[in-house]
């Protein structure tokens, strides 16, 4: 459980960045998507959490076929972060290029703002989707589940910063880390962008496997999504490509067409109605 109780315990300093931001700069919020950040936000913790207790039994008897017995010291903790922080610029590449865990993600991505509160815009379909199984190999190699997801806490936590528009470049650390600069990049619908800049914490992973992309003062971003949902309803935003990804799979002819669809690049529920 320490996922939650890391972000609930860090949730005054998230929505104090919120209201200055809101205050200051007005013209970055629309109240109706930011109350649906928030309720989204409601939903995901309580889907996590509820996934947590299912699957911790699952996440204790997988950590007994563990490779090293991991204590933990000040060098073994630096490695998980580095290696979740890995892990996860996996996850987020995966779920911007496979449709089924795209289907969970369009959700973060489906807003036209970006600014604090989008940081909240999470899906309560990602323990559906699977987003767990990318931090298994941590628990196979020796780390206990409570230091994986602890960890993972921390990541998400660090990735509420990068969600603004009222920070500019932050010269030498852009070469090393993930800023709002690059992650306004990763947000964006233009061409030279999309699909760009899948860092966590360390940014150095999309420049080592060519998914770095540089926001340019003559390309201003453009947020969303390919179609643009242009929808406030949680309960739309949540399941609207997921209705879209059933249907279709049913709708395919022969099972390589509907695992094409299932685990293929994602197409746009919006420009396909």
């Amino acid at each position: 459980m320490s996922i939650e109780i890391i972000l609930l315990a860090l949730s005054p300093i998230f929505l104090a960045f919120v209201c200055y931001e809101f205050i200051k700069f007005r013209r970055y919020y629309n109240i109706k998507d930011s109350l649906a950040n928030a309720v989204l936000a409601l939903m995901h913790q309580g889907a996590d959490a509820i996934a947590l207790l299912i699957l911790m039994p699952f996440f204790y008897w997988l950590y007994e076929y563990r490779l090293f017995d991991i204590e933990l010291s000040v060098v073994n903790v630096l490695f998980a972060f580095l290696l979740q922080d890995f892990l996860y610029y996996w996850f987020h590449k995966a779920s911007h290029h496979i449709h089924w865990l795209w289907a969970a993600h369009v959700v973060h991505h489906s807003s036209t703002k970006m600014n604090f509160s989008t940081a909240f815009r999470q899906s309560l379909m990602y323990p559906i989707a699977g987003m767990w199984v990318f931090w298994l190999p941590m628990i196979l190699l020796g780390y206990d589940p409570i230091t994986v997801f602890t960890v993972v806490a921390l990541n998400l936590a660090y990735q509420f910063f990068v969600h603004t528009q009222i920070v500019g470049k932050l010269g030498w650390f852009e070469k090393v880390f993930n800023t709002p600069s690059h992650h306004r990049v990763h947000h964006s619908i233009n061409a030279g962008y999309l699909d760009k800049n899948f860092a966590g914490v360390l940014i150095i992973w999309d420049k080592l496997f060519g998914t770095y992309a540089v926001e340019e003062p003559s390309k201003p971003c453009k947020y969303g999504i390919v179609g643009q949902l242009n929808s406030d309803n949680p309960f739309k935003i949540t399941f609207h490509q997921w209705a879209y990804l059933i249907k279709s799979t049913y709708r395919a002819k022969g099972v390589k067409a509907k695992l094409n669809i299932l685990f293929g690049y994602p197409t746009s529920a919006i420009k396909h109605k």
